[in-house]
C-alpha cells in the first residue's frame, strides 16, 4: 500500500476514532494495525507445538536513521517429544539471519515463508533443554502502524511496537502463539544516547556505551506471552507516583510521556492510574506484577495496548487508562489460550472499566454504560467465540469481542448476585492452573460452576457460542375472582437458529395496590406460561426492570380473556349433594348495557374499576341477583343483589337452617337468567 493511501486511511480513522469512546480505540487501532498488509493470511498459527518456550531474551540495537534492527534473540526451550531434531520459529522472511546456535553449537537453518527452520545439532528427547540463539538483522515489518514503527513526535524520533495478535515475528524470532508463554524474559535495547528505552518489568541497568549509545536492560520476572513483549523509545519525560498496597509497601507507577505533553492536565489524567490500581486490587486481588511496576509509555497511535507492566498509550482518558490496566489481570496475568477466546481479554477489560466507573461515579454511570453497550452489541455478527481468526477485524470486533463480551459478565453478575460474582473473579485470577497462564472459555466456566455450585452450561453455550440475543414477547393476564388474585405470564421469544431460544432467569416486577413485587422466573422453554399467586390485584408488569439481560422486548401485552370474560356462565354447585354448605360460581362478561351512562356515572365507575382491579377504565357495571328457591318456587334467600364488574365470582351458600330437600338457585344479570338444581341432605 503506497504512502498516500496510508496517510488518507490514517486521517479518516482519526476522524472516526475521536467520535468514539476511548476504550474503543483499543479495538480500532488493533484492527488497523494488522489489516494494512493483510499479514494474517501469511501466519502459520499456532506455531511449532513440539517444544515449549521457557525464556526469551531480546538483545537488540536500533538504528533510527537507517530504520533497521539487529541483534541476538535467545530462546530457552524444552523438547515435548522424543527425537526432536528440527524445529521452527516464526520470523518474517525479509530479515537476514547471520547464524543460529543451539546449546552453543552452530547449526544449519533456512528462512522462507516467514518460518525460520532449524536443524538441531542432535536428537533431543522429552524434557531436554535446548537454548537457541538467533543472530539477525534487517528492516522490521510494520503491519499498519503497529507491530514495529519508526515514527516521530514534535520532530523527535520515536520507535514503538504493538505485536498483537500476529505482529511479534515482524521484529523478532519467536513462537508466535499466546498458548506458549515464556516463564520470564529480558529485553535489552541499545539506541542513541538521547533516547529513553522502555520495556516490560524492572529496569536492571543502564549502560553508557563508548559509541554514543545507551543500553537499557529490562527484566520481566513473570510468565509472558510473546505479543506482550514490547519496546518504546524516544526522549521521554518521566512522571512517577506510587501505589501503596499495604501499610509498609508501595509500587512505583511510572509514566513515560512526550516532554511537550507532560503538563498539569496530563498529570491529573495519569493520577487516575493509582485509584484504578486500588479499585481493581480490591475487586480482583492484588495487582499481579506488584513486585515490578505499572505505568504507561506514550506512543504514536490513538489507542492503547496492554503490554505487560507498561501499557503503550496514544491517549489518556479515564476509560482507556482503566481498560488497559484491567488487562494486567485479564489478558496479561491470564491470557486467552488462542484468539478464538479473545473475549476473555477484551470483554473482561471492557467490563472492568465499567466497574471502575461504577466505583468512582456511582450506579447511574454503570447503568448508562451498560445500556450503551447493549445498543452497540446489537450490531454484533456471529458468536463471541471468534470463528474466523484469520481476520483481525473479527478478532477485535468492538461490538462482539468488547461490548458483547462485557455484557456476558454483566448478565452473569445479574444471575449469581454481586457477592458471588466478585468471588468468581477473585477465584479465577487466583486459580493455580490459570494464574500467570492461559485460559479458554471452558476454564472460566469451570471456575464459575465451582464457585456457584450450579450448572451454567446453558449460559455459556448460548452467549459465547450462540448468535444474536433474545427478543421477547410478553403476555400477562390478571386473574381476579373470589378464589384469590394471581397473574399469568407467558414468555415467548422470536425465532433463533443458534440457540433456538435463550434460557435465562428473568426478573419481572408486578405492579398494583402499592405492593409492587419483584419475581424471578427461570425461562427455559419458548412460549412458557407461569402462574403467580398474589396478595393484591395486579395492574401491570415491567419485564427485566433492572436491565440484567441483553435483549429486545418486542411487546408486552395485557390479555383480558380471564379478567373480562365474554360469556355468562353459572356453574353447578359443589359439592352436590351437600351438607350444610356448598359453593356456587358464576361469570359476568363485559356488559353491553352500561348501568350509569352519565359523565358523572362514568367517572364514578372508572374510580371503582381502579379500586377493584388496580387500574384501567371499565364503564360497564351490571345489576346481579342470585337467589335460592325451594321445589315449589318459593324464594328462600337472596345471596347477591348488587352492581358488579365483569369477572369470575364464587359464593358460599350455608343451608344449616334448611331442611333436607331439593332447591334451586337462579342467577339474573340483565336479560340473562340461568338456574340450577341442588340437593341438601342432612
Amino acid at each position: 500500500m503506497n504512502i498516500i493511501k496510508i496517510t488518507i486511511a490514517y486521517f479518516l480513522l482519526i476522524a472516526i476514532v475521536y467520535g468514539q469512546t476511548t476504550s474503543e480505540y483499543c479495538s480500532k487501532s488493533k484492527i488497523t494495525n494488522l489489516e494494512k498488509l493483510n499479514k494474517v493470511a501469511e501466519v502459520n498459527y499456532p506455531g511449532d507445538d513440539r517444544f515449549d518456550v521457557t525464556y526469551y531474551k531480546l538483545d537488540v540495537t536500533l538504528d533510527y536513521p537507517a530504520k533497521k534492527v539487529s541483534g541476538a534473540v535467545t530462546i530457552k526451550t524444552k523438547s515435548l517429544i522424543q527425537n526432536l531434531n528440527t524445529m521452527f520459529l516464526d520470523l518474517q522472511s525479509h530479515f537476514t539471519v547471520d547464524s543460529v546456535k543451539a546449546n552453543n553449537n552452530k547449526i544449519a537453518f533456512s528462512l522462507s515463508n516467514n518460518k525460520l527452520t532449524l536443524t538441531l545439532d542432535k536428537d533431543y528427547n522429552t524434557g531436554d533443554e535446548i537454548d537457541v540463539v538467533v543472530f539477525y538483522k534487517g528492516t522490521p515489518g510494520s503491519s499498519g502502524f503497529g507491530s514495529f514503527e519508526f515514527g516521530e513526535h514534535n520532530g523527535v524520533p520515536a520507535i514503538w511496537t504493538l505485536s498483537e495478535p500476529y505482529g511479534a515475528s515482524d521484529w523478532w524470532p519467536c513462537k508466535d502463539t499466546p498458548a506458549d508463554k515464556a516463564d520470564s524474559s529480558d529485553v535489552w535495547i541499545t539506541a542513541d544516547s538521547q533516547f529513553v528505552s522502555v520495556s516490560n518489568g524492572t529496569l536492571e541497568e543502564i549502560v553508557l556505551n563508548s559509541n554514543g549509545t545507551k543500553t537499557y536492560k529490562w527484566k520481566n520476572h513473570h510468565p509472558i506471552a510473546q505479543y506482550l513483549i514490547s519496546l518504546a523509545v524516544t526522549n521521554y519525560a518521566v512522571y512517577k507516583n506510587y501505589f501503596k498496597y499495604s501499610p509498609a509497601d508501595s509500587m512505583e507507577v511510572v509514566h513515560y510521556i512526550y516532554p511537550e505533553q507532560l503538563n498539569d492536565e496530563r498529570k491529573n489524567q495519569l493520577d487516575v492510574t493509582v485509584n484504578a490500581l486500588e479499585v481493581y486490587s480490591g475487586l480482583f486481588g492484588l495487582y499481579p506484577f506488584v513486585d515490578e511496576k505499572y505505568g504507561h509509555a506514550q506512543f504514536g497511535w490513538g489507542g492503547g495496548m496492554e503490554h505487560q507492566t507498561i501499557s503503550s498509550m496514544g491517549s489518556f482518558g479515564e476509560e482507556i487508562i482503566a481498560h488497559e490496566l484491567a488487562h494486567q489481570w485479564f489478558g496479561d496475568e491470564i491470557t486467552c489460550k488462542d484468539w478464538h477466546h479473545i473475549w476473555l481479554n477484551e470483554g473482561f477489560a471492557t467490563y472492568s472499566a465499567v466497574l471502575f466507573g461504577e466505583a468512582v461515579h456511582g450506579k447511574d454511570f454503570y447503568t448508562n454504560k451498560i445500556s450503551t453497550y447493549m445498543e452497540n452489541s446489537k450490531n454484533a455478527v456471529g458468536s463471541i467465540w471468534v470463528e474466523d481468526i484469520s481476520s483481525v477485524g473479527n478478532i477485535f470486533d468492538w461490538n462482539r469481542s468488547y461490548t458483547k463480551g462485557a455484557l456476558v459478565l454483566h448478565m452473569l453478575r445479574g444471575i449469581v448476585g454481586d457477592e458471588t460474582f466478585f468471588n468468581i473473579l477473585k477465584t479465577y485470577v487466583a486459580e493455580p492452573d490459570l494464574a500467570y497462564g492461559v485460559a479458554t472459555t471452558e476454564d472460566f466456566q469451570k471456575v464459575c460452576e465451582t464457585v456457584t455450585g450450579s450448572d451454567l452450561n446453558y449460559f455459556f453455550s448460548e452467549w459465547i457460542y450462540g448468535y444474536d440475543y433474545p427478543q421477547y414477547k410478553i403476555e400477562w393476564n390478571p386473574v381476579v375472582n373470589s378464589n384469590g388474585n394471581k397473574i399469568q405470564i407467558k414468555i415467548s421469544q422470536a425465532d433463533h437458529q443458534n440457540p433456538d431460544y435463550f434460557t435465562m432467569p428473568v426478573q419481572i416486577k408486578i405492579l398494583g395496590g402499592g405492593k409492587d413485587t419483584l419475581v424471578t422466573l427461570f425461562n427455559n422453554q419458548n412460549n412458557q406460561i407461569f402462574d403467580i399467586k398474589l396478595s393484591f390485584i395486579p395492574s401491570g408488569i415491567e419485564f427485566d426492570p433492572n436491565n440484567l439481560i441483553f435483549k429486545d422486548v418486542l411487546n408486552i401485552t395485557e390479555v383480558n380473556e380471564t379478567k373480562l370474560p365474554k360469556e355468562f356462565s353459572l356453574s353447578q354447585n359443589y359439592p352436590n349433594p351437600f351438607n350444610p354448605t356448598t359453593t356456587i360460581e358464576y361469570t359476568i362478561p363485559n356488559s353491553t348495557h352500561p348501568l350509569i351512562p352519565s359523565r358523572e356515572g362514568k367517572e364514578q365507575s372508572d374510580r371503582l374499576a381502579r379500586n377493584l382491579l388496580g387500574g384501567g377504565t371499565l364503564t360497564n357495571f351490571s345489576v346481579v341477583t342470585l337467589k335460592v328457591y325451594d321445589i315449589l318456587g318459593k324464594e328462600i334467600t337472596t345471596l347477591i343483589n348488587k352492581k358488579q364488574l365483569p369477572g369470575n365470582y364464587k359464593i358460599i351458600f350455608d343451608a344449616k337452617n334448611l331442611a333436607s330437600g331439593i332447591y334451586y338457585y337462579k342467577l339474573r344479570v340483565g336479560s340473562f337468567i340461568k338456574s340450577r338444581k341442588m340437593i341438601l341432605i342432612k
